[in-house]
């Protein structure tokens, strides 16, 4: 009989270490993907960074893209500009003073007329279409001779 209690506590006691084993490899287990969890979390942060790197040294060389379009269209229209300037040939001088004058002068008769138009109209939508379109041509007229900002001094 001694040896049937001595068989069943060694089954017992094999059962009690195989399920402690099986819980001490669970444990172990658990904290080695952890650790894999917290080593794949660094990976992707540091593959975040490199993205984020990324696109910020595209952004920096689509604005400096722009930038240079920006300056080249300009150039290129400065030349026209020059270029129909030289088409007309030698002029006197109140000739070419007047044609300087054509932009100023159409404004104020712009403006003056606009005026007109929102003392004697009875319906405001005129008057409002008469002041977006006497404001849209005096910015279009007048916009471009602005001095351009700087595209780079912007972001910094």
């Amino acid at each position: 009989m001694a040896d049937i209690i001595g068989l069943g506590l060694d089954a017992v006691a094999g059962g009690i270490f195989g399920i402690f084993g099986t819980a001490l490899g669970r444990i172990a287990g658990f904290f080695e993907r952890k650790q894999t969890f917290e080593q794949e979390q660094a990976r992707w942060g540091h593959e975040i960074k490199l993205h984020e790197l990324n696109m910020h040294a595209q952004a920096v060389e689509t604005e400096m893209e722009l930038a240079l379009a920006a300056q080249a269209g300009s150039w290129a229209g400065l030349s026209a500009s020059i270029i129909a300037e030289a088409s007309i040939g030698p002029a006197s001088r109140w000739v070419i003073n007047t044609l300087r004058l054509v932009r100023p002068i159409l404004t104020l008769l712009l403006w003056f007329i606009t005026a007109w138009i929102f003392l004697k109209t009875q319906t405001p939508a005129i008057a409002e279409a008469a002041v977006f379109a006497a404001t849209a041509s005096t910015l279009w007229w007048f916009g471009d001779r602005a001095p351009k900002p700087d595209v780079l001094s912007v972001r910094k």
